[in-house]
């Protein structure tokens, strides 16, 4: 009877690495769909200057570059080889969104605002859209209280003006110490 058991040893033995490799294939086929559920998180990456269609419309022809910056702010490309020119540039990538990348470029001549080149620009609240995330679920909270919850807590004193003699200062200490 041992015998019976050492001829058969082989195929059992060649059964089993059959079986054990087979199940390899369809591991690898399970293990890539669990793999293709199962994303990284990326967080979004957001560069350069936001210029909204409402910046761009209060820059005009004539204005220094001073009034143009404090309008759309610094530069995010300007080159000594290209004083009179200022580019805008934004992008922003997020996941599982298509990228947006927008242009402004605004040329001067004789440190006065020429003309300006744009992208398609979002106004401020279609820019402001786009940033809220998508994935906000469930109810969202109430963020007023009932007459009764505000009975729980007590009504804060009432501040009373300064009396009407009394001197405020108006030059202040130095905070540090001056050195010799």
């Amino acid at each position: 009877m041992s015998d019976h058991y050492c001829n058969r040893f082989p195929l059992t033995l060649l059964a089993l690495a059959t079986l054990g490799l087979g199940g390899c294939g369809s591991f690898d086929g399970a293990s890539s769909r669990i793999a293709g559920m199962v994303t990284p998180y990326k967080s979004d990456i957001v560069q350069g200057n936001v210029v909204t269609r409402e910046q761009l419309a209060l820059v005009k022809p004539g204005m220094q570059k001073a009034q143009v910056r404090d309008i759309l702010g610094t530069a995010l490309l300007s080159s000594v080889f290209h004083a009179d020119r200022w580019d805008y540039v934004f992008t922003l990538k997020r996941q599982g969104v298509p990228p947006q990348a927008r242009k402004v470029s605004v040329f001067f001549k004789n440190n006065v605002l020429e003309r300006t080149e744009a992208d398609e620009l979002p106004s401020e609240k279609e820019f402001v859209a786009t940033l809220q995330s998508q994935n906000l679920s469930g109810a969202k909270p109430v963020l007023e209280a009932s007459p009764e919850a505000l009975q729980k807590y007590p009504m804060p004193a009432k501040v009373t003006p300064p009396a009407a003699g009394l001197v405020v200062p108006v030059d202040y200490p130095p905070l540090e110490k001056a050195r010799p």
